[in-house]
């Protein structure tokens, strides 16, 4: 019987002390107790939950679900009030940094630096916008052979410092014609330039770098190729690529065992001279059967595991 008025007695008190407590509530302020919103149902919750969020890239929040990565940097705001917090979100601010950031995307992929230009190597070369404006003298000849480029002015008035390096450009270049116009035009340019070449060798290094930056088979293939045209058109040509092997040696060492290997079966495609290795270890050889006395250590310390080929 005590045990039983104890527990009477311990009820009615927790019961006194929760009516107090939920009359203390509604005495406070709303500030206080700010009303709990309802979550939206029906149509407009499921567009709510189903609106992706753009987050900035390399971050934790990329790796959520229903979240978009943005190419452009998100500029962090003021820290804002507990009023500007509790406002909606103004939509003409907000069609405004949309189009910032497709302005920024646009401007990232004239420099080919877009997400989307991963599988177009050549977009937003200088020798593509140079062509599509009409500003390069040469046009298309359709010959019964094949395609030959024609020439509007006489190639040897051109003038070598602007147009040789334009032309290497555009050897990073994967889509037709832009492709042809530029091969066939660096050809061109280096059977006929003979003296007038060697002035422009530290404007080649970079459009040559890009290149083979692309790792694209086609493009690393028909690169070394040029390489070794540009060093065989002159005599000087050679000792003055030298002093340029570390920006260009280093993608010959990461692809120097790049080999086919088909076993015991025929290489069917062995004409077209596609075979990164084999031609990779052609233009090093090339490279120091031109390039002087210095040409060897300084390709050995670049690609170490080259041989000389005047030892074998």
């Amino acid at each position: 019987r005590n045990m039983a008025q104890t527990a009477r007695t311990a009820t009615g008190r927790r019961s006194i002390a929760a009516n107090d407590y939920h009359i203390s509530l509604k005495q406070r302020s709303k500030s206080a107790n700010p009303a709990q919103q309802r979550p939206l149902s029906g149509i407009q919750g499921a567009a709510v939950a189903s609106r992706p969020r753009y987050v900035p890239p390399f971050s934790i929040q990329s790796q959520q679900k229903n979240t978009v990565v943005i190419d452009g940097p998100i500029h962090e705001c003021a820290p804002k009030t507990a009023s500007a917090r509790a406002r909606n979100p103004n939509p003409k601010s907000l069609r405004r940094q949309q189009k910032s950031m497709s302005t920024f995307n646009l401007g990232m992929g004239l420099n080919g630096c877009t997400a989307g230009g991963g599988n177009d190597p050549g977009r937003g070369t200088l020798f593509r916008m140079y062509f599509d404006r009409g500003d390069l003298p040469i046009k298309m000849e359709y010959l019964c052979g094949g395609d030959k480029i024609g020439w509007t002015v006489d190639i040897d008035k051109l003038d070598y410092s602007l147009y040789l390096p334009l032309f290497f450009d555009g050897l990073a270049e994967t889509k037709h014609p832009y492709k042809t116009y530029a091969r066939q035009g660096v050809t061109d340019l280096l059977l006929a330039g003979g003296e007038k070449i060697h002035p422009v060798i530290p404007q080649l290094i970079l459009p040559l770098k890009n290149a083979l930056s692309t790792r694209n088979l086609e493009v690393m293939c028909t690169t070394l190729k040029i390489i070794q045209q540009l060093v065989m058109s002159s005599d000087m040509v050679g000792p003055a690529l030298v002093p340029f092997y570390r920006q260009l040696l280093p993608m010959f060492n990461a692809f120097k065992v790049k080999n086919l290997n088909c076993g015991d079966e025929i290489d069917y495609a062995q004409k077209n001279n596609l075979n990164l290795g084999d031609l990779i270890d052609e233009t090093l050889q090339v490279l120091e059967l031109h390039g002087g006395e210095d040409a060897f250590i300084n390709i050995k310390y670049m690609v170490p595991t080259y041989e000389s080929c005047y030892l074998n």
